[in-house]
């Protein structure tokens, strides 16, 4: 069967590892601005001050994705760039800045897919509480809502939030991302009611201002597969993905969707977005399900993530199973450690197998009726990788961060090839 005929193929990225220009134009303080440049939260004290100069070089990146083909761009805006201190007195150069980027996509014919918050909260809103206050979700909205009505018209794809289980888990729960809270209890849960308080209001403004934005959310968490085709592991594989403590407590897609997709409470989503790295194979146990271990030599990447293509088969299926949503995949791609070869030129083999076998997973799980409508690789450039700085290399297009120039690995000429015979040559 292979992929529909109507499937979005694109690349994403996320505005404080792109963007850089920390301090121009208005733009308020972020909780990353903060946390990056406190000693030891970074690797090599990297930070996003400059990152990849995504500010005044996104002419250059829609030149990559033009050459590329993308159908579709998924970036994020950052919250304190337009609303400095989150309290809606509006950066007008902020505004302007993704209206000029967002006009710039469409008259190439790449599909905006924006998404609201992908980590960068404003610190003004974090000395008052962050998510920990309920206050906050009413300024998300405020935030949404200008953002529907800034792009009517233009932009038809959201997505809330990027990774809850992330940014509450690791910036509130752990202390390894901004704003490095150690929270528990009550305190840590305040922090996902108000994600989800946030996400149903935000997601109402942007219906309310155009009835024809589809509103989805993009989640991470623990997948699972079958170590076999046996019903029996078939079914612990399942039971894993939303039971098994495979990590820290908080990264589970059930925090973030049952609430929003199975509860009554808060604003369902239009659609999944699914972000999906690696997976853990399971199988049926006395007990119920048991994880198996990787072996020595196990492939991994460069960030030490074991490859698992199996979990974009089964990830999507048993997400679609369970919340009966139409899904995206949001983010997939491989972290490397890419250079310029003696021909000058990035050679990326390794990228191309990883992606080659994670997309035929994806299209066996198509095959077998889920319903997957697009798929974003991770990312569009090499980027800022949070806790990680600089060394991990994720982008189809390599980025000289001493010039800031851009040139198309050879990962992203595959790419132009996948999405030009719409997957067939897989």
């Amino acid at each position: 069967m292979g992929f529909p005929k109507v499937f979005i193929w694109g690349a994403a990225s996320a505005s404080y590892q792109i963007e850089g220009a920390v301090s121009e134009d208005g733009r308020g303080e972020s909780i990353w601005d903060v946390f990056s440049h406190i000693p030891g939260k970074v690797k090599w004290g990297d930070t996003g001050d400059t990152a990849t100069d995504a500010y005044h070089r996104w002419r250059d990146d829609i030149a990559i994705m033009k050459e590329m083909g993308l159908q579709a761009y998924r970036f994020s805006i950052a919250w304190p760039r337009v609303d400095p201190k989150g309290d809606g007195h509006w950066n007008q150069a902020g505004l302007h800045y993704y209206s000029e980027l967002v006009d710039g996509l469409l008259e190439e014919g790449i599909q905006p897919w924006v998404t609201l918050f992908h980590w960068d909260l404003p610190q003004a809103l974090q000395r008052q509480g962050g998510w920990q206050n309920p206050e906050t979700a009413r300024r998300f909205e405020a935030y949404a809502e200008k953002m529907a009505e800034l792009f009517r018209g233009r932009v038809r794809r959201w997505f809330t939030f990027n990774e809850p289980q992330c940014f509450i888990g690791m910036g509130y729960g752990t202390g390894e991302h901004a704003p490095g809270l150690k929270l528990d209890g009550d305190s840590l849960s305040a922090c996902w009611e108000t994600f989800c308080q946030a996400h149903s209001l935000g997601q109402k403004a942007l219906h309310r201002a155009d009835g024809g934005n589809l509103v989805g959310v993009a989640s991470t968490g623990a997948v699972c597969y079958p170590a076999s085709q046996a019903p029996e592991d078939v079914e612990a594989a399942r039971q894993g993905t939303f039971a098994l403590p495979l990590g820290p407590r908080t990264f589970s897609h059930t925090l973030a969707l049952d609430p929003l997709c199975l509860g009554e409470e808060y604003e369902k989503p239009d659609f999944i977005g699914l972000n999906l790295y690696q997976g853990a194979p399971v199988r049926a146990g006395e007990n119920g399900p048991e994880t198996l271990p990787f072996p020595a030599g196990f492939p991994r990447t460069a960030l030490g993530w074991p490859i698992t293509p199996e979990a974009l088969e089964w990830g999507p299926r048993f997400l679609a199973e369970r919340y009966g949503l139409p899904l995206v995949v949001s983010e997939n791609g491989l972290a490397c450690t890419d250079r310029v070869f003696l021909d000058g030129a990035v050679h990326d083999p390794l990228r191309i197998d990883f992606l080659t076998r994670y997309l035929r997973a994806l299209e066996r799980a198509i095959d077998q009726g889920t319903d997957v409508r697009g798929y974003f690789q991770w990312s569009l450039t090499d980027n800022f990788e949070w806790a990680e700085g600089y060394d991990p290399r994720f982008g189809l297009a390599y980025v000289d961060y001493a010039t800031g120039d851009r040139m198309l690995k050879d990962s992203g000429r595959w790419y132009r090839e996948v999405i030009r015979s719409n997957g067939a040559d897989l």
